[in-house]
């Protein structure tokens, strides 16, 4: 029998070695950025016995990560451009976009800050008018000091995606941790050392975030990176640069935005809507669902984290795929992509599930909240081992094709209706009265409605993402990509060898 010879290609872009070493320090930065809201959380709840503390720092943080966001999109954009182009090996342009997009984040981190510092009551009043005015108060304090630290995450953000671009996340890990270290540290000092409570977390976070920033913009200034963005150096926006930056950066923040908002609406549903019980020993009217889902949201939020850190990395593995223009390479990267992806979550979902039982008292609360926060873990994180990886990872590879604009009105869509309309209709008789007077039937499942709309919104979104990933819609996108039908061998045959196989 003749033997007839095949060309299998063998991708060298990334090998698995590389893939771990950008990615697991991502997913480490990731698991210490995300703890600093948490442990404010955790260690301001000693200050009071009804979780008043813990409340107003859980309730502050959603605000944080809302606008957060607006200028994360811009630090997004710009390492999407940027990796396509050291994908496709254009120096100069990679260096142009990633200067163009460190400016841009300052210019908006900074006005953002301003306008917080600046409607500080009248936003926390917008979002939470039903609070304590003990807990308004603390809420203003903390949203003032964690707000002025707006530009250096910004810095941070913007710089941390630019080393990450050049496939150094062990830099970016590094200075999360420093971060980390000093947020605890300083909260020990503040909080039980000084007395000074919420304010002392607040000024912590502010002074974990100035350090680290600082540290990465001196790295990014090093002549040995590949991309070099120095400070008081010539600089001219050019339109061009900036238009393909705001092409993926404004659709991206509206989602992410969007995204931040839908999640702050359904936990101002919980603070609103759900009962109140009046403690005659503390004489103090707690909120039980509220301190719940203020523990199961801290713990979901380390059970993502590890599925986050590999979305991020898409933007690096992906965006550098496309720019070599071979179709072949994206989509062998984006199968590797979600297998790490499926295998980090279920690690991580795993680890929480088994421990959330022994994890939920370290905060400080009431204790009726504590089996409601764990039902409602073990409810979520059951669907997450499935839907997460689709529901994250799938835009985040979307994004790094520079396909935004179906990733933002999707996850719009699949939020206003499954997460908010659900968590509406679910949680509370009293925001939905209608129901009981129109059809002889109402929900009140609390905390535990919050979840369940989650859970709908991920399988959603799961849905819809994978629909356009299979369709391959996602290429006429990708401007940096080939047609199919012409050669995928360009001039980076380095990085797509060829190897023949005897079939």
């Amino acid at each position: 029998m003749q033997q007839v010879k095949k060309l299998k290609r063998r991708y060298t872009l990334f090998t698995g070695k590389q893939l771990l070493w950008l990615i697991a320090p991502i997913v480490i930065e990731q698991i210490f950025s995300t703890s600093l809201g948490m442990f404010d959380s955790m260690m301001v709840s000693n200050i009071d016995n009804v979780g008043h503390a813990s409340n107003a720092v859980g309730n502050v943080d959603y605000l944080n990560n809302l606008v957060i966001q607006l200028f994360s999109a811009f630090a997004t954009g710009g390492a999407i451009i940027t990796s396509q182009y050291l994908g496709a090996k254009d120096i100069q342009n990679a260096k142009k976009s990633a200067k163009h997009m460190l400016a841009i984040v300052l210019i908006f981190s900074g006005i953002i800050a301003g306008l917080c510092l600046a409607l500080n009551p009248f936003i926390l009043k917008l979002f939470y008018p039903d609070v304590s005015d003990d807990i308004m108060k603390m809420q203003r304090t903390y949203f003032y000091i964690t707000a002025a630290s707006f530009p250096l995450i910004g810095l941070f953000n913007g710089s941390a995606a630019l080393l990450r671009a050049q496939r150094k996340s062990l830099a970016t890990m590094t200075s999360a941790g420093i971060s980390f270290v000093l947020n605890i540290v300083l909260n020990a000092l503040f909080i039980w050392g000084l007395g000074m409570g919420v304010e002392g977390a607040a000024l912590a976070t502010l002074l974990a975030r100035a350090v680290p920033a600082i540290y990465m913009r001196v790295l990014l200034m090093s002549d040995k990176n590949t991309l070099t963005v120095k400070l008081f150096t010539k600089f001219k926006f050019d339109k061009k640069m900036v238009s393909k930056i705001l092409f993926l950066a404004i659709p991206s923040g509206i989602e992410s935005c969007l995204f931040q908002f839908g999640k702050l609406m359904t936990n101002t549903f919980v603070n609103s809507g759900c009962y109140k019980i009046y403690d005659v020993s503390l004489g103090e009217e707690l909120n039980i669902q509220v301190n719940a889902n203020t523990i199961a949201n801290s713990l979901n939020n380390i059970a993502s984290v590890v599925g986050g850190g590999v979305g991020t990395s898409c933007l690096t593995v992906i965006g550098q795929s496309v720019g070599t223009g071979d179709t072949d390479c994206v989509k062998y990267y984006m199968k590797k992509m979600f297998i790490i992806s499926y295998i980090a979550n279920a690690v991580a979902v795993g680890l929480i599930m088994g421990t959330c039982h022994w994890l939920v008292y370290l905060w400080k609360q009431p204790a009726e909240a504590y089996p409601i926060a764990l039902k409602c873990l073990y409810f979520c994180l059951c669907f997450q081992f499935i839907t997460y990886p689709l529901s994250f990872t799938t835009p985040a590879i979307l994004k790094a094709t520079s396909d935004v604009k179906y990733v933002m009105w999707s996850a719009i869509a699949s939020m206003i209706i499954l997460r908010v309309g659900l968590c509406f209709l679910l949680v509370s008789d009293t925001l939905t009265p209608w129901l009981t007077t129109t059809f002889g039937f109402k929900f009140e499942l609390g905390a535990m409605g919050y979840w369940i709309a989650m859970c709908a919104d991920w399988c959603g979104r799961s849905l819809l993402f994978v629909i356009r990933l299979l369709t391959g819609r996602w290429k006429n996108h990708s401007s940096l990509l080939k047609d199919d039908d012409k050669d995928n061998s360009n001039n980076n045959d380095d990085d797509c060898k060829k190897e023949k196989v005897v079939a």
